[in-house]
C-alpha cells in the first residue's frame, strides 16, 4: 500500500507540473500569436473555409505550414484557438510558423460538394477541373500573396484522410511549397487501407465511420453529425446478429452516397484504381518525408506503398525518404510513445521521431535552419530489439527472403517438407467466425496489432506451425509474402495469415499502469505470449486477379500467394517465430459466404461452412518468404 501511494503521489505530482506547463504555454501562444478566419477562393469561384494562426513578430519572415482536413478546423472563431501548446506542434509556434489548417471542400465550413478520395487529374483543361492538388494550389497562392510576413515557403502535413490531402498537395507542385509530409496516408482504399484488405471488406471500420462522416452536410456548418445507435456495445455480437452486408446496408440508410459506392464496385475496377492515390506520386517537386506506424490499424499500408510508387515515379529525387516507428495510428504525433498494449519499445519514440524526424525537416526546407544529415534514406524501428536503424533503402538491399514452410505436426522449418501427401485442415464456419481479438469491445482497438494470440491458437478452426526454440536472433525486415497450397469443400474462402513472436514461458509479466504493483489483475503474464508482428487478410477469389475474380474448384489444390504489408522486427534468441492460419477474421473484416456470389448483396441463407486444407508436402509445399536480414 505504502508503494502504491508513492507511486500515487509521483503520478499527481507530475499531473500537477504538466497542467501548469501548459498553461503557460496557452497564455505564451495567445501572446504571441494573433488568429485570422478566412474564405480562400479556389479557380471555381468555390470558397474554402481556413484558419490561420500568424506570429506577431514582425522583426522576421515566417514559413507557412499547412494542414487541409476533411475532420474540421475547429474551434470556429476567431479568439477561439485549437490547443497546439497540448501537442508537440508547440515547437513549431515557438519557430514562428504561420499555422494553417482549412476545411476541404464541401465539408464542415467550406463551399462546395465534398468527394470522397476525390481522384487526381493531371489534365486539368478549364477552371472548372479542379480536384484536391488544384484547391492546394490555389491555397498557397493566396496565403503567399495576403498572408504579410510570410517567407515565402510552405509546407503541408497530416495524418490518415489528411495524409491523403498531403499527398495531393505534394501533386500540386506550387513553386512556393517547398516541404510535404503525408503520415499514414490514405493511398488505396480497396487493397490495404481501411476499408479493404486486398479485397476482403473491413466492414466494422467502414460502417463506425460512415454511419456518421458519410452523413449529408446541406449547408457549411459548424455542427457534426450524429453518431449511430448501437443496440449493444459488444461489436462482435452486433455485427454477427446483422448477417449479411446487404443488412448492414439497410442500416445505414439511403442518404451515405459513398456506402452504395462501395456496395456498387465490389471489384477493383476503374473507379477504384481513378482514386489510387499513387497516381498522384509523379513529378514530385517537394521534398518528401513519408511516415507511417509499424501497427498502424487504419493505414498500415498507405505510408509503405506511396513512398515505394514515389520512389519509382521520381528517379534520381534528392529527398524523398521514409520513417516508420512501432505506432498505433497517429501515435507518432503523440506524447507517449513507449509501449503498444503490452508491448514495451524501451523509449519514448514519439519524442524521437518529433525531436530529429519531422521538425527538423520542416525547418530545413523552410527556414533553412539546422541540419537533416540524421534522417536517413528509411528510418526504421525494429520491434523486438528496439532500435532505431537507417537504410539506404527500402527494404534493405542486403535483406534475403528466404522460404519457412509449414511442415507436418505443426512444425515450422527452412526445410521443405518430403512427405508424399499432407495437408492439415480445419473447418471454417461463418455462424462462428474467429475474433480478432480475445476481448469484449465496442470499438475497434488499436492494441490488437499486438495482442496476444494465444486465444486464437486454441481453437479448432484456426491452424498452428511454429518452430523449435531459436538459437540465434532473426531479424526480419520489408514485406512477408504468403505463399500457400489449398483446396477448400466450396467456391470461395477467405485467408488470414498471422506472423507471430512467441516469448519463453518464463518471460515473466509486463506491468505499463503505474498502480500494477499494487494491483496484480493489472499485470500481464508475458510467459508464452504469442505477439502479433503482422497479419493479414486475402479474399481467396482474388488470388489470380482483384478485376476478375473466380471461383475455386471445390477440391483442386490451388496455389494461392498474397503479400502482407512490411515489417521491421527481430525475433530474439529464445523465443520461437509462429504462423497462425485461418478463414475469418471478425468482425474486423466480413464474413466470407464461402460461395462465390456477391458477398454485398447475399443473403445470411447464403453462408455455408467450408472445409479448408493446407498443404505441406513434396509436391504442393506452403511456406512464408521471410525477408531475413543478415
Amino acid at each position: 500500500m505504502k508503494k502504491f501511494l508513492s507511486l500515487l503521489a509521483v503520478a499527481l505530482l507530475n499531473l500537477s507540473a504538466f497542467s501548469q506547463d501548459h498553461a503557460k504555454d496557452s497564455i505564451w501562444v495567445r501572446e504571441n500569436y494573433y488568429k485570422i478566419e478566412r474564405y480562400i477562393p479556389m479557380r471555381d469561384g468555390v470558397k474554402l473555409f481556413t484558419s490561420i494562426y500568424i506570429p506577431k513578430d514582425s522583426s522576421t519572415r515566417h514559413p507557412i505550414l499547412m494542414t487541409r482536413t476533411p475532420y474540421s478546423c475547429a474551434p470556429y472563431g476567431e479568439n477561439e484557438f485549437n490547443a497546439y501548446w497540448d501537442s508537440y506542434q508547440l515547437e513549431y509556434f515557438k519557430e514562428g510558423y504561420i499555422m494553417v489548417t482549412q476545411d476541404v471542400r464541401g465539408r464542415w465550413m467550406s463551399e462546395g460538394q465534398f468527394v470522397n478520395i476525390r481522384p487526381f487529374n493531371p489534365n486539368k483543361k478549364t477552371n472548372k477541373d479542379i480536384d484536391e492538388a488544384s484547391d492546394t494550389y490555389d491555397t498557397i497562392d493566396w496565403l503567399i500573396r495576403n498572408i504579410s510576413g510570410n517567407n515565402g515557403n510552405v509546407g503541408v502535413f497530416g495524418i490518415s484522410y489528411p495524409g491523403f490531402y498531403s499527398n495531393m498537395a505534394a501533386a500540386s507542385n506550387h513553386p512556393a511549397l517547398k516541404a510535404v509530409s503525408p503520415q499514414a496516408p490514405v493511398t488505396n482504399w480497396f487493397i490495404g487501407d481501411d476499408f479493404h484488405h486486398n479485397g476482403a471488406f473491413f466492414a466494422m471500420d467502414a460502417f463506425a465511420f460512415y454511419s456518421s462522416f458519410g452523413k449529408p452536410r446541406l449547408a457549411p456548418t459548424t455542427v457534426g453529425p450524429t453518431e449511430f445507435d448501437y443496440y449493444t456495445h459488444d461489436n462482435y455480437k452486433f455485427y454477427l446478429e446483422t448477417g449479411a452486408l446487404k443488412n448492414l446496408a439497410k442500416l445505414m440508410g439511403d442518404s451515405i452516397a459513398f456506402w452504395k459506392d462501395l456496395y456498387a464496385h465490389p471489384n477493383y475496377d476503374s473507379w477504384w484504381k481513378a482514386r489510387d492515390a499513387r497516381n498522384a506520386t509523379l513529378n514530385l517537386k517537394p521534398a518528401m518525408l513519408w511516415v507511417g506506424g509499424l501497427f498502424d490499424a487504419e493505414d498500415c499500408w498507405g505510408a509503405w506503398n506511396a513512398y515505394k510508387a514515389a520512389e519509382q515515379n521520381n528517379p534520381g529525387k534528392s529527398f524523398n525518404k521514409i520513417v516508420e516507428g512501432p505506432w498505433y495510428h497517429v501515435q507518432w504525433a503523440n506524447h507517449d510513445g513507449t509501449h503498444l498494449g503490452n508491448i514495451n519499445f524501451g523509449s519514448n519514440t514519439s519524442e524521437w521521431f518529433q525531436k530529429n524526424m519531422e521538425i527538423p525537416f520542416f525547418n530545413y526546407f523552410l527556414k533553412g535552419k539546422g541540419d537533416i544529415s540524421a534522417i536517413a534514406e528509411a528510418n526504421i524501428f525494429i520491434t523486438g530489439s528496439n532500435q532505431w536503424k537507417s537504410f539506404e533503402q527500402w527494404p534493405p538491399a542486403a535483406k534475403q527472403d528466404k522460404p519457412m514452410y509449414l511442415q507436418p505436426d505443426g512444425k515450422l522449418a527452412w526445410t521443405r517438407p518430403n512427405r508424399a501427401k499432407s495437408f492439415s485442415e480445419y473447418i471454417s464456419d461463418p455462424a462462428k467466425p474467429v475474433p480478432y481479438t480475445e476481448d469484449v469491445h465496442f470499438n475497434r482497438t488499436r492494441n490488437y496489432m499486438t495482442d496476444d494470440q494465444r486465444f486464437a491458437s486454441r481453437r479448432p478452426d484456426v491452424l498452428v506451425f511454429q518452430t523449435d526454440t531459436l538459437k540465434e536472433d532473426l531479424t526480419v525486415t520489408g514485406n512477408v509474402i504468403a505463399d500457400l497450397a489449398t483446396s477448400i469443400s466450396t467456391t470461395a474462402a477467405d485467408f488470414v495469415v498471422k506472423i507471430i513472436d512467441v516469448f519463453p514461458d518464463r518471460a515473466g509479466y509486463v506491468n505499463i499502469d503505474i498502480y500494477a504493483e499494487s494491483d496484480p489483475d493489472k499485470t500481464y503474464p508475458m510467459g508464452g505470449y504469442q505477439m502479433l508482428v503482422r497479419g493479414e487478410i486475402f479474399r481467396g477469389r482474388y488470388r489470380k486477379s482483384y478485376e476478375n475474380p473466380e471461383p475455386f474448384i471445390p477440391g483442386k489444390v490451388e496455389k494461392l500467394r498474397f503479400e502482407l504489408p512490411s515489417i521491421a522486427h527481430t525475433f530474439k534468441k529464445g523465443h520461437r517465430l509462429m504462423v497462425q492460419l485461418q478463414s475469418s477474421w471478425f468482425p474486423l473484416a466480413d464474413r466470407n459466404p464461402q460461395q462465390f456470389i456477391d458477398v454485398y448483396h447475399c443473403n445470411d441463407s447464403d453462408f455455408k461452412k467450408a472445409t479448408i486444407d493446407i498443404y505441406h508436402d513434396a509436391t504442393n509445399s506452403s511456406s512464408v518468404i521471410l525477408p531475413v536480414l543478415p
